[in-house]
Formats: C-alpha cells, sequence, structure tokens
C-alpha cells in the first residue's frame, strides 16, 4: 500500500499514536487486507505538536451545527447526527426540488399551479398556520410560489408545489426522500412538503447544513430568494421569518421552524470578508433563543478560526488496493483543495482516516468516489471529503486474479477465526 511521501509508517502493533498534528489511518470496512502487521496502517502528517483542545463554544440549543462552507470544515456540533422533528425546515427541500425542476428545463418561473382546495384548506388561510395567502382555485406562478415557500413560510405555497410538480404531497415526499439519499443525507426522511408534524418525519442538523450549502453553491440564481426580506401576496404583506436578516452580520437566508414537538429552529447562512458560514440550531423555547443562538454561533465562527491547508487540488492522498486490478492499487485524490478550520492561533491537533468499503474490485474507472478522508478535532468530525481515483485500473491478468482470490480466502479465514469476525 502507497502511502503519501509526507507521510511516514507509524508500528500497527498497538503502539500509542505518535505526537503529530495529524494521524492518517487507512481503515477498510467489512474486508482486511494482510498487511505485516495484520491491522490498520497509520501514517502521520509532519505537523507541529500541539494538545488536543474541546470546543469553546457552548450553545443552549440541544441540536446544533456550525460549517465553513467553502471548506466543509465543521466548526462547531452539537447531537448534530442525532435525529430531530424539522418543521418548517422541510421547506428547504421543497425548494431544492423545485430548483432542481427549474434547472433541468422541465418547469420555467412562469409557469402556474392550481391553489386546490387541500392547498387551501390545509394550508392556507383557514388552517390558522402560515401562509401565503393564495385564494382557492387560483393559479399562481411558480416563481410566487417559491417567494411565498421561502419568504413568508407558506404552508399553501408548498402544498401547490408539491401538488404541481409530483401530482400529489404523497409522491412529492417519496421525492424528497430520493433526494436526500442522492446529496448524501442518510438519515433523513420526509413524509410532506410543508413541515406539519409526522412521527417519522425526521432529520438531523448535519443533513440540513449539507442541504443548505448545496443550495447555495448549486443554485445562486435562486438561493437570492432566501435573503429577500419581504413579499406581498394578496395584498397582504409579510416580512421573512428569518431574524438573521435584519441583524447587520452578512446573513442572506435561509429558514426557520417551529411546532410543539420541534421546538424553535432555524437555518441560516452569513457571508463576512469572503467567508460563508451556515448554521443550524433546533429545538430552542423561544424564537429569540432561536436568533440569539443562531447569531452568536455566526459570530463567533467568524472570529476564532484559520484555515489550514492540507492537500492542493489533485495532490495525492493516499492509495487503497484493488482486487483482481492490473494494478495493486489506485491513489486517491479530491475533488478541491482540502483544508480544515482550525481555532485562531492554535496548532491545535487533528486526527484522521482514509475509509472505504472493501475489497475494491477491478476494474476501476478514474473518477470513481471509492473513499473519504474523515478528518476530527478532538471529537468533532470536522471534515469529511469524498476520495476519487486518480486514474483507471483495468481488470488484471489471470493469474492476479487468481492470487488475490487466494488473499482475500486466507484473510476471510483470518477475520473469522482470529479476530471473531
Amino acid at each position: 500500500m502507497h502511502i503519501h511521501p509526507r507521510l511516514t509508517t507509524w508500528a500497527c502493533t498497538g503502539e500509542s499514536f505518535p505526537p503529530a498534528s495529524l494521524i492518517v489511518m487507512i481503515e477498510m470496512r467489512s474486508h482486511l487486507r494482510l498487511l505485516p502487521c495484520l491491522l490498520i496502517l497509520v501514517a502521520t502528517l509532519a505537523f507541529a505538536p500541539a494538545p488536543v483542545r474541546a470546543q469553546t463554544f457552548q450553545s443552549s440549543a440541544p441540536w446544533a451545527i456550525l460549517i465553513d462552507a467553502d471548506s466543509g470544515s465543521v466548526l462547531y456540533e452539537k447531537n448534530a447526527d442525532e435525529l430531530m422533528s424539522p418543521a418548517s425546515l422541510v421547506k428547504i427541500m421543497t425548494a431544492e426540488i423545485a430548483f432542481k425542476e427549474l434547472r433541468a428545463g422541465r418547469f420555467s418561473l412562469d409557469d402556474t399551479f392550481t391553489i386546490t382546495e387541500n392547498a387551501w384548506r390545509r394550508g392556507g388561510a383557514p388552517s390558522g398556520g402560515s401562509s401565503m395567502f393564495a385564494q382557492l382555485n387560483s393559479r399562481v406562478r411558480l416563481e410566487d410560489l417559491l417567494r411565498g415557500l421561502i419568504i413568508q413560510s407558506g404552508n399553501d405555497s408548498a402544498i401547490a408545489i408539491a401538488e404541481g410538480l409530483a401530482g400529489a404531497e404523497e409522491n412529492f415526499a417519496v421525492l424528497m426522500t430520493q433526494r436526500a439519499r442522492e446529496l448524501g443525507m442518510r438519515d433523513t426522511v420526509f413524509k410532506n412538503s410543508w413541515g406539519r408534524f409526522d412521527p417519522q418525519q425526521k432529520t438531523t442538523a448535519r443533513d440540513l447544513a449539507k442541504l443548505s450549502i448545496h443550495i447555495i453553491k448549486t443554485y445562486p440564481e435562486y438561493y437570492k430568494y432566501f435573503g429577500e426580506t419581504e413579499f406581498t401576496w394578496n395584498k397582504i404583506r409579510q416580512l421573512n421569518r428569518n431574524p438573521l436578516l435584519t441583524m447587520n452580520i452578512g446573513a442572506d437566508g435561509l429558514k426557520t421552524g417551529n411546532i410543539e414537538d420541534s421546538g424553535f429552529g432555524l437555518v441560516g447562512s452569513a457571508i463576512e470578508q469572503g467567508q460563508r458560514l451556515v448554521v443550524v440550531v433546533n429545538g430552542l423555547k423561544t424564537g429569540r433563543d432561536r436568533a440569539e443562538e443562531a447569531r452568536k454561533l455566526l459570530n463567533w465562527g467568524m472570529r476564532a478560526f484559520d484555515h489550514k491547508p492540507l492537500f492542493a487540488k489533485g495532490e495525492s492522498i493516499g492509495s487503497i488496493p484493488i482486487y483482481g486490478g492490473a494494478s495493486g492499487h489506485v491513489e486517491l485524490i479530491a475533488d478541491n483543495p482540502v483544508k480544515v478550520m482550525i481555532p485562531r492561533g492554535s496548532a491545535e491537533r487533528l486526527s484522521g482516516r482514509i475509509v472505504f468499503t472493501g475489497p475494491v474490485v477491478a476494474p476501476v474507472k478514474e473518477g470513481d468516489q471509492i473513499a473519504r478522508l474523515k478528518i476530527y478535532r478532538g471529537q468533532t468530525l470536522a471534515l469529511d471529503v469524498p476520495l476519487r481515483a486518480s486514474a483507471s485500473v483495468e481488470s488484471g491478468a489471470l493469474h492476479q486474479r487468481a492470487l488475490d482470490a487466494g488473499l482475500e480466502l486466507i484473510s476471510g479465514l483470518f477475520r473469522k477465526y482470529v479476530l471473531g469476525g
């Protein structure tokens, strides 16, 4: 197994890790190649040693996460992977699917959708909830429905968009969950388009942050709606419900939510001197609490961290073995420069691992995503970056495949009878 030239191997026999700023583990899930130590290969980057520091910020939000949008580096998290009820924060996904359909050309902003009795009664004026107050049986342009959804948090607009794009809200909810999986939101399940309580409708702070960063980067022409401060429909003027927009902190999105089961939640984004942060908080007791917690997290993140470059774009980060290939391994690269955020003025210790599910079987195409680089700052998963094959690996000759099959059989027996796997 080939290791980056800046890395030095470390014994794999249970010895303690060396005092380095970054430790990279090459880990195989469900497969263990027979290496000289028959354990995990460990390597270290030559950065100055420093002690691990715990998060210095403490949030009162039961669920929270703060992410640097450019690098994907996590600055703060609290129960970020625990399931929670999203309330109206689901409307961010409703908007994403509409944006995707617009980008694909299947719909246009001028297409009109009907405000059905279902949309009007469950989400409009009779419902008593947040609404854009669209009239029963009227036809509304998709762009206006998006503004009603994003700015006014209209339940009627969410239902109308769902019915217009998928025929029925139930169908749209299936599309929402499918889209969540495509975007790497592994733990999220949607059951409706507007945030009505459903015991099966759950998400995580990390998933919501991931979704929001995707929207910001992928749909800049539509993301602008999240920053509009007001919208008037049916002669009713309503202000954007996102309190961050009026705090003069560079905020330009995204969305609030609140039902009894979720408490008060907010997904927000702010940009200052070219740095964009995305914050998620949920479970607060009041709207003022959610606004204050989100503001404090954003201000702290803007001032307390610096970028730490790790790898340049296209630079080999490491390699993993290929089963049955013409080459025994393939180099791994990231799509973009790999950098992590560390507390300002600190050479904080980082630990990390290259994780993949093995064996990786040839053929492998250049650009295939076959592993992930995970960097930890203390107990915080600070960075999770997909890694791709830097070159194609064709299937090997028959004797090479036979040799790899034999090694796999031996390692399988080793796992079963020695490791107890």
